[in-house]
């Protein structure tokens, strides 16, 4: 089985408090972009293990950086589904990656996604997605939203979704990574040592995006992650001025970063800045947000 494993960008992202056990309690806008990695399933004919290869479609992703055993989140992904399936089946995975990694897009959460919904199919287990989102947010908070894609309110820890519907129409996209990556428990711990945030107004935006108003979509875009990983990483901020004065409609941060996207009315402007960015920053992708319908 074949299945494509899609990026996010984070409309909005808001830290509203803390837990006792650490994990932060957002307030979020997700979104499915085209970018997509693909995976290919396939049951081994002998054995128990869980086989991960990863090859890269992009001149700039190392696959070889990436880890194939345990550390990977398709393995513990394979491995957590068969354990409360309780069955022992061994499964090769091809992994073709096109999302960088470490860029606040969710490259590991949606590619372990797509491995539990795929070998849910596969293996013909009959789990519903609600039940694939309980056995995923145990291994990320992103996993559950990546199951469902679409337009989502994300709230909890990430895991309570809601669809904002009508899901937003779609928009083209360009993603421009800096030549970094940015650790995200760094930047959660900045976060909760500074004393005045900018909160973005998550529920504008919600509202703007059911009114199928792109303006106020732009009008309404928020990260508070921005507060603390610009001043740190000031080539975001020269990103998002850029992509602005190429006249994307708005452009921000998505996740704890560095990766910042810019909304365009059409695909000529986003075509259009991509070239102008492309020869300053060589890790650009032209995509579009893409409506999908929960199951």
């Amino acid at each position: 089985m074949t299945i494509d494993a899609y990026a996010k960008i984070n409309l909005g992202l808001d830290v509203v408090g803390r837990r006792e056990d650490g994990y932060h309690e957002v307030r979020m806008v997700m979104q499915t972009v085209a970018l997509c990695d693909t995976l290919t399933l396939a049951v081994q004919d002998s054995g128990g293990d869980i086989q991960l290869e990863i090859a890269s479609e992009h001149p700039r992703i190392d696959a070889s950086l990436l880890p194939t055993d345990d550390r990977n989140l398709c393995v513990r992904a394979a491995k957590v589904l068969l354990k409360d399936a309780n069955t022992e089946r061994g499964i090769d995975i091809s992994l073709t990656k096109r999302i960088p990694f470490e860029a606040g897009l969710a490259g590991g959460s949606t590619d372990a996604a797509a491995v539990l919904v795929g070998l849910n199919k596969l293996l013909n287990l009959h789990y519903t997605n609600e039940q694939l989102a309980a056995i995923g947010v145990r291994l990320g908070a992103d996993i559950p939203y990546c199951i469902y894609g679409g337009t989502m309110l994300a709230e909890g820890i990430g895991e309570v979704l809601t669809p904002v519907e009508p899901f937003l129409p779609p928009m083209p996209v360009v993603l421009v990574k800096p030549d970094f990556g940015i650790a995200t428990g760094a930047i959660y711990t900045a976060l909760d040592e500074r004393k005045h945030l900018t909160h973005p107004p998550i529920d504008a935006l919600a509202a703007s995006i059911r009114e199928q108003d792109k303006k106020g979509v732009a009008a309404h875009l928020g990260n508070v992650l921005e507060d603390v990983s610009v001043p740190d990483n000031p080539l975001i901020s020269e990103i998002k001025d850029r992509l602005n004065s190429c006249d994307a409609l708005a452009s921000r941060m998505t996740g704890s970063g560095p990766t910042v996207f810019g909304l365009f009315a059409d695909d000529e402007a986003a075509n259009s800045a991509a070239r102008r960015l492309g020869q300053l920053y060589p890790d650009y992708f032209i995509c579009a947000t893409r409506t999908i319908q929960p199951e």
